[in-house]
């Protein structure tokens, strides 16, 4: 033993006792020591780094260019889901409906139109919600559910009314939002595949196609695309497309040029090889599902004399992002800040009624909850349902349907509620996907720290990926400490990387952080590496 003070301690194996050994750990170097050390790496000191990390109650623990702009990517994804639950709450559900419009003949008779009328959910499509974590799925799962399984039911309902004949179109209507498909600054070439799909308040199966392509039974045979939905809407041409010899491997390609209907599929694919599998961006959401639905009645054996259609809503207005944004953003701001009601939106108008003329529901879906969205939108980073959320936040605010109405209730949300500064963030999207959105650190903590005093705090932190778990951290801080104490949103896009969210220290205390970099290396992941690094650092010194 040993006397300290008056008191005694015992020596344990090793000759330390517990107050050496704790007075030890808490020697290391500084956060700011450690941090500097890390971006010193040749790997990763050219790129652009910005860091903020804060305690619960918002004061600082570290910063480095926290005032700084950086590409979010999806770390935008926070502030559009937190502004989502804010404004619209956690238990708001949307409902697809099935319009017959014109003249009844009985039950039997339509001369008319069959409108599916779409109200902006995001899950018309064969996802199991409430999203179950990877460890938490049967081994043995059931097969995927029909990706179209929504538009059947109410194909279903439909023919249950009695409907035998429809002299009209059937007809996909997406005018609920405005007809932007494609926000400002998404890459083109983005515009091809499912994390790039265009927005529509008619959306089927994440507006997306899974496309297949097998390898031939030998090098002389064709190689064989298939597509899910199975409903052909692209013709594929997969002329340039051939089995290679064992052991060549993968290399195919698929192309679909703007405004085209052909798929193109070329190039080889080892006749060993793995099946390869790619998702493929809808063109026109609301036509594709009207065109589905018109297929589905038919094989009820109700008669459509009419073809299928699309409905978008006319465009209205041309103004500046920034601008219209910003003086939404300003109006609205002033109402949160003095509390004032802002009443709902009503439903679009189908047009002036004409005598003799009926409207009548058929068939109805109603979508889950807005927060099980949530969840899967953060924890998967799926670019559309994020879109759809600030359009909605549009409709709810601005009544249109237009993004820069939905980045106006975003921004009221930020400056008036959260009390961000209002040159800290530039947004031109609720994805992310933009090249034009801009955010600091010092922002995204607030918004961190905002949340976690709000009522809809636990609903909105149980959609964050978590370390070594589930979504977009699934195998990333995969061992303790950090397994199952890092509650984050990644964000990837072009040389551009952030991460930002809680972390469970080894005191026991949560802390918020902000991790962003830009700039960094094509085709390289050394920035990831660090970053996950500066996280442990930050867990350990906490």
């Amino acid at each position: 033993m040993i006397l300290l003070s008056g008191m005694m301690f015992c020596v344990p194996a090793g000759g330390q006792t517990h107050h050496q050994t704790h007075h030890k750990r808490h020697r290391a170097k500084p956060l700011k020591v450690q941090i500097a050390k890390l971006l010193d790496d040749p790997t990763v000191e050219r790129a652009h780094w910005g860091i903020a990390v804060a305690k619960m109650d918002g004061k600082p623990i570290y910063r480095l260019n926290a005032g700084q702009f950086f590409q979010p990517a999806s770390n935008a994804k926070l502030f559009t889901t937190a502004a989502a639950l804010d404004l619209l709450g956690a238990d708001r559900t949307f409902e697809t409906t099935v319009v017959g419009e014109g003249v009844f003949t009985g039950a039997e008779l339509l001369k008319g139109t069959l409108t599916i009328v779409g109200s902006g959910d995001a899950n018309l499509s064969g996802r199991e919600l409430p999203y179950i974590a990877p460890a938490e799925r049967p081994k043995h799962a059931p097969p995927a559910a029909d990706p179209l399984r929504y538009l059947e039911a109410m194909a279903d309902q439909v023919a249950a009314t009695g409907l035998k004949r429809l002299d009209g179109d059937v007809v996909g209507d997406d005018r609920l939002f405005a007809n932007e498909g494609y926000p400002q600054d998404w890459a083109i070439d983005d515009a091809v595949w499912g994390y790039g799909a265009p927005v529509s308040a008619l959306t089927v199966n994440d507006n997306q196609i899974k496309v297949t392509v097998t390898p031939g039974a030998s090098p002389t045979m064709q190689a064989v695309v298939t597509m899910n939905p199975p409903f052909p809407y692209y013709t594929v041409d997969a002329s340039g497309l051939a089995t290679g010899a064992a052991g060549s491997g993968s290399h195919v390609q698929m192309v679909r040029m703007p405004g085209s209907m052909v798929l193109q599929v070329f190039g080889s694919i080892a006749v060993d090889a793995h099946p390869v599998v790619e998702e493929v961006a809808i063109a026109d959401p609301a036509e594709y599902a009207a065109m589905a639905f018109k297929k589905m009645l038919e094989a009820r054996g109700i008669v459509v004399t009419g073809r299928a259609r699309a409905e978008h809503q006319l465009q209205r207005y041309s103004r500046d992002m920034v601008e219209w944004s910003t003086e939404i953003g300003a109006q609205l701001g002033s109402k949160f800040a003095d509390g004032e009601e802002i009443g709902e939106c009503g439903a679009v108008s189908s047009g002036a009624s004409v005598s003799g003329v009926r409207s009548v529901v058929l068939a109805r879906h109603q979508s889950p909850a807005l927060l099980e969205d949530i969840v899967v939108t953060n924890k998967v980073s799926e670019n559309l349902h994020a879109e759809l959320l600030l359009r909605h936040l549009a409709r709810r605010y601005a009544c249109d349907g237009y993004a820069a109405q939905g980045v106006g209730a975003v921004r009221a949300f930020l400056t008036a509620k959260v009390g961000i500064d209002p040159n800290d963030f530039v947004f031109f999207d609720g994805s992310g996907l933009s090249g034009h959105d801009l955010v600091t650190p010092r922002a995204t903590v607030r918004l961190l720290q905002y949340a976690s005093m709000q009522p809809w705090f636990a609903g909105w932190k149980t959609s964050l990926p978590v370390g070594g778990e589930d979504g977009t951290l699934a195998f990333r801080f995969a061992k303790a400490p950090l397994k199952d104490h890092v509650f984050a949103k990644t964000g990837t896009l072009g040389e551009a990387r952030a991460l930002s969210g809680y972390i469970e220290c080894a005191s026991g205390r949560t802390v918020i952080f902000s991790i962003m970099v830009d700039q960094h290396a094509p085709h390289n992941h050394a920035d990831e590496g660090v970053m996950d690094r500066i996280v442990a650092a930050i867990a350990a010194t906490n």
